[in-house]
């Protein structure tokens, strides 16, 4: 997922690191306004081409990759100045300069930060706006709702999922909490004229990359957007969105490197094909519809192995034959199963191993219990190891209630 949407920043922000911006607000969705999309957004923006704002965006890729070299992270005053912030800095003094030296490479204002200005305090009253709450009885509001909480929901906890795993300190979120945190969010940006907003992992990640510690850098960071907005929107809309750009096309290489692509391809055909299905779902439809097209894969690719390998077989010396049970055993796995064990001749010492096992369906305890019975007529010497005590587990497993407090959790642990 990270890496499919580090390809799409990428891809996304390349026609506004030269000035090209059909979609100034940017979307993760392969199709953008207009009929363009991610592709041929890519192909038009050669047409568009502002040559300030691609100056800028190049000096910004400049600094940011110095501000990464050893010998900048070596000074502390990288601690505290980071390298998005002078990108940023320099990009508004370079586009000043322009104005005066150079005013055919100034960065037209189209191509820069438009937040509106309120004069006063009447003029920020007017930026809210309350609900119009005649559309309660509007069943097109519910239905909207709903889906708006379910797609939020997934794409957060998604998210969660992916920052905990860039997390240096490998901390857990709290979902139930995050979600609770969201939806309240929510309710109170909708009562003021807001739009929903989830989890962003764009944001989590350039803050872990920028040394944020725990989760009061993203109260801060709200925090000193609300103040900027407020105190210096003007100052903030000389800010080119090409140094932008810059910005989130260095955040989108750390999410999808290339050392990534060759360490999945080492890991396997099982791990690399739902890798890549993910990352070219993302790409060509969006960020849900490729995680699904991922998971189905990777569902596929797991029933289809368990299915080809349920149990091993192998016979020693002494011709005994062992049978191995895998780690989950399904109903899938019924017939090669019933095959195999019909094909031990008589006179066969055979021992079915099943301690390796988690996971055995109940037909397949019915075929070995048969196998059992049956050996006693073949003269099979047959031993039977682990099944009785997963069967045992399984057992109590399901006796243990399913709604109770932690110490009842513990004793019912206890007692299995």
């Amino acid at each position: 997922m990270l890496t499919g949407i580090g390809l799409t920043i990428i891809l996304k922000q390349l026609p506004h690191a030269v000035g090209y911006d059909a979609d100034p607000e940017g979307s993760l969705s392969f199709a953008e306004p207009g009929g363009d999309n991610t592709f041929s957004a890519i192909a038009h923006m050669l047409s568009f081409v502002q040559p300030g704002a691609l100056v800028v965006a190049i000096v910004a890729l400049g600094l940011l990759i110095l501000w990464e070299r050893p010998l900048i992270k070596r000074l502390k005053v990288s601690l505290w100045i980071q390298g998005p912030l002078v990108a940023v800095v320099t990009g508004v003094i370079l586009n000043e300069i322009f104005t005066v030296v150079a005013p055919g490479l100034t960065v037209s204002a189209s191509h820069l930060v438009q937040i509106p200005i309120a004069n006063g305090e009447k003029g920020l009253l007017s930026l809210l706006t309350l609900p119009d709450f005649s559309q309660l009885t509007n069943p097109a509001v519910y239905s909207t709702a709903v889906t708006l909480a379910v797609v939020a929901s997934l794409e957060t906890l998604l998210c969660v999922e992916a920052t905990d795993k860039m997390d240096p300190y490998k901390r857990l979120t709290p979902t139930d909490r995050e979600l609770k945190a969201q939806g309240l969010g929510n309710v109170l940006s909708g009562l003021l004229g807001g739009l929903p907003v989830t989890q962003v992992i764009v944001r989590s990640s350039a803050n872990i990359q920028s040394g944020a510690k725990s989760k009061t850098s993203a109260i801060v960071h709200g925090v000193l957007l609300l103040v900027a907005v407020l105190a210096v929107p003007a100052l903030l809309n000389r800010i080119p969105l090409s140094v932008l750009a810059a910005i989130l096309l260095v955040v989108g290489y750390k999410l999808a490197k290339p050392a990534l692509f060759a360490q999945m391809y080492r890991l396997g055909h099982s791990q690399f094909v739902p890798f890549v299905v993910t990352v070219l779902g993302i790409l060509v439809t969006d960020l849900l519809v490729g995680i699904g097209l991922g998971l189905s894969v990777a569902v596929f690719s797991i029933l289809l192995t368990n299915f080809r390998y349920p149990y091993f077989v192998d016979e020693d010396p002494s011709e005994a034959v062992r049978f191995t049970l895998s780690e989950d055993v399904s109903f899938l796995n019924k017939a090669a199963i019933m095959q195999e064990l019909g094909a031990i001749p008589s006179g066969t010492k055979v021992l079915i191993d099943a301690s390796r096992s988690v996971n055995v369906d109940y037909d397949i305890y019915e075929i070995i219990r048969g196998f059992e019975q049956r050996a006693k007529l073949m003269d099979i010497d047959l031993t039977i190891t682990g099944l009785d005590a997963l069967q045992r587990d399984h057992e109590a497993m399901r006796r243990i209630p399913r709604v109770f407090h932690r110490p009842q959790a513990e004793a019912a642990q206890r007692a299995v």
